[in-house]
Formats: C-alpha cells, sequence, structure tokens
C-alpha cells in the first residue's frame, strides 16, 4: 500500500555534488513523515525474510588462535567524566604492546559517523548502544579484543549487548566515580552546561544512571590511578585465561 505521508527532499550544501560513473548527482536524502507518537522500527533482526547469514571460510576459533588471545567485549559505562576513554586508551595501548588485537569504539567518536544520526533520547541511546553492540560482536567474530567507553546508563540495553554475545565475552566494568567529582572535573565542560539548562537529557543531570547490578569488574577512579585501573582489568583478564600473562609471553610459550 503507498504512503499517503509526505516525502521531504533536503540537499546539503556542504556536499552539493557527488560524481558517479554516470556523471554529477546531488547529495539527497529521502525522509519519510511519520504520525506524532509513532517510534521507528529498530528491529534487530532483517527487515526482508531472504536475508540469510553467510559463514566464512576463517572460523573465530582459528583468528583466536593465530592472535595467542581470547576475543571479547570489555564494556566500559560509567558516568561522564568518570574516565572510561582515559582508562580504555591506556588498556588498548598496553594490550597492543602485549601483541594483541585490540581496538576501542569510544562514544564521542561513533557520534560522529555510525552514529551521528542519534541524539540522547531514551530512543535514541537505546539505538546507539544497539548499533555498538552489534558492531562489537562482528569485531569480536574477527579476533579483536574491543574496548568500548560509553556512559551505556541503562541495565537493559547493557544486558541486550551480553546478550548477543557468547559465555565469557561480555565483561562489564563499571567505572566508578561520584557525579561531585565527575562535576569537579568536568573537562568538556558539560555539566556546567547542563546544569545551566544548555543540554538536555544529560547523565547524572536531569537523566538516570542505573549503576551495574554485577559488573565484572568495579573500578574506582576516585581511588584508583590510571595505571592502577588498567592492572586491576589485566589482572581479571590473565586471570580468566582470555590473554597470557607478560612474563609467559616474554618467556616465548605463547609463540
Amino acid at each position: 500500500m503507498q504512503s499517503l505521508l509526505p516525502e521531504l527532499k533536503i540537499r546539503f550544501p556542504k556536499y552539493p555534488v557527488t560524481r558517479t560513473k554516470y556523471g554529477w548527482s546531488e547529495h539527497i536524502m529521502k525522509i519519510e513523515m511519520l504520525p506524532p507518537g509513532t517510534k521507528k522500527n529498530r528491529s534487530t533482526a532483517p527487515r526482508d525474510r531472504n536475508i540469510f547469514w553467510t559463514e566464512g571460510k576463517v572460523t573465530h576459533q582459528e583468528r583466536e588462535s593465530r592472535n595467542r588471545h581470547r576475543s571479547c567485549i570489555i564494556w566500559m559505562t560509567g558516568l561522564s567524566g568518570a574516565g572510561k576513554t582515559t582508562v580504555a586508551q591506556e588498556l588498548e595501548r598496553e594490550l597492543f604492546n602485549r601483541g594483541c588485537q585490540v581496538m576501542v569504539l569510544d562514544g564521542d567518536n561513533v557520534r560522529h559517523g555510525l552514529n551521528s544520526d542519534l541524539g540522547f533520547s531514551a530512543e535514541d541511546r537505546e539505538e546507539n548502544i544497539r548499533r555498538i553492540g552489534e558492531a562489537s560482536r562482528l569485531l569480536i567474530e574477527a579476533g579483536i579484543i574491543t574496548i568500548t567507553a560509553f556512559i551505556s546508563p541503562y541495565s537493559k540495553d547493557r544486558d541486550r549487548v551480553r546478550n548477543i554475545a557468547k559465555e565469557n565475552e561480555f565483561i562489564e566494568v563499571f567505572i566508578k566515580c561520584s557525579l561531585e567529582e565527575c562535576e569537579r572535573r568536568d573537562t568538556k565542560g558539560l555539566y556546567k552546561k547542563a546544569r545551566a539548562g544548555l543540554i538536555k537529557n544529560f547523565t547524572g543531570i536531569d537523566d538516570p544512571f542505573e549503576i551495574p547490578r554485577n559488573p565484572e569488574i568495579i573500578v574506582d577512579t576516585e581511588e584508583l590511578t590510571v595505571s592502577e585501573s588498567v592492572d586491576k582489568i589485566l589482572g581479571f583478564l590473565i586471570a580468566n585465561k582470555l590473554i597470557e600473562s607478560e612474563e609467559y609471553v616474554a618467556a616465548g610459550q605463547g609463540a
């Protein structure tokens, strides 16, 4: 049935034309105008029943065997300013130095591209985490240790990511820091803007943060240095045989 709703064409002045093999064409975005109160369909299942998952020729286990470490999602959650990105980047560097295949997905960076169309409403936050969860799943299938640094304030969204990962592949790390200390740090000036009413739906101010009920790791950045925080996470990874100890690798046993 053909929609009776109007369509809009929007031209982007910054990128007015695109060169194709057929010549030059304008950038046009097609927007379907939904009735007020209608929610967008954001199901994780393919919309077409004729879409099937294709298995590759290289298995997950083969990738892990070559890398000599397990792949997993290290999901860092906490308030803005708690230290998620700082700890994530230092952990990435340490794992990389140990020879691991590793990558950080950072909340701000992802919103520059993959999730640039999303805001900070509850619905958009949910979709933001859903997309990151699916991207993380693809990365761990590729044998990569995936570190994510997202506020991810809602338990149900974090649990959804946990549920799409395999057993022991999802490690929730609560980057613990009081709201008072986060506001004191306020490196980006966001809390000040939120308090002034310039930013809406800001976690900790006018939007809730649901503290993880049973995270694998708690890192208190008011008590631990960045180095101590990284060591605590590394200790968990080694104890659970996700990576090899530095001494084991140095001795050549992992070769």
